[in-house]
């Protein structure tokens, strides 16, 4: 009699999806684990199937902007400013005498929308630190300009920024913060679209 057929091989064994995955990494010796440590800890657990390991990075740029972000705004409210006020002046400060801009071009320059942006500067005019006048390059256009209360104010709290962004930096050696800098500028090159509004 025929022998009959093996039976053909069944599917192979799923492999240990955990084991595939990296661990998170371990907090420095004596350093207690984060806020960032335990969800990605967490998420390892209940998830083992995914690669979580991208928190570890994306998780801390998040919340490390957040953070920054509060401190910065501390400068800003010590002049009367919210951060996107103290954008538009900024803006116009930078672009040099007569320190003008077409509202378009404040728009494209702070990433917000006209809409928004119109309300920006209305708030800003209702304080006397911009006006709305036609542009002293080309007569036909209207501009939003730095009034001398304006550039005076800008001026001031730009300072008072830097000194605190400095601070801020300080917590880094020298050379993390060089090492730092170069990173995000590669990984910025990578992400976002180009474009020419400094």
């Amino acid at each position: 009699m025929p022998k009959n057929p093996p039976p053909p091989p069944g599917p192979p064994d799923p492999p240990d999806a955990s084991a595939a995955r990296e661990a998170p990494p371990e907090a420095p010796a004596g350093t207690p684990p984060d806020h960032i440590s335990r969800i990605q800890a967490a998420w390892a657990r209940e998830r083992p199937d995914l690669d979580v390991t991208p928190q570890a990075v994306i998780g801390r740029l998040h919340r490390l902007g957040a953070l920054l972000t509060d401190r910065l705004c501390v400068v800003y409210r010590r002049y009367g400013l919210s951060e996107g006020e103290f954008d538009v002046l900024a803006a116009l400060r930078r672009a040099g005498a007569p320190y003008e801009r077409a509202p378009g071009e404040l728009a494209a320059h702070t990433m917000v929308t006209t809409g928004a942006m119109t309300k920006r500067i209305d708030r800003l005019e209702r304080d006397g630190l911009v006006t709305r006048r036609r542009s002293a390059t080309d007569g036909r256009g209207r501009v939003v300009a730095l009034t001398d209360a304006g550039r005076d104010l800008i001026d001031r709290a730009f300072t008072d920024h830097m000194r605190n962004e400095r601070t801020l930096l300080d917590t880094l050696t020298p050379q993390e913060a060089t090492q730092l800098e170069s990173l995000l500028t590669t990984w910025l090159s990578r992400v976002e679209p180009p474009h020419s509004t400094p």
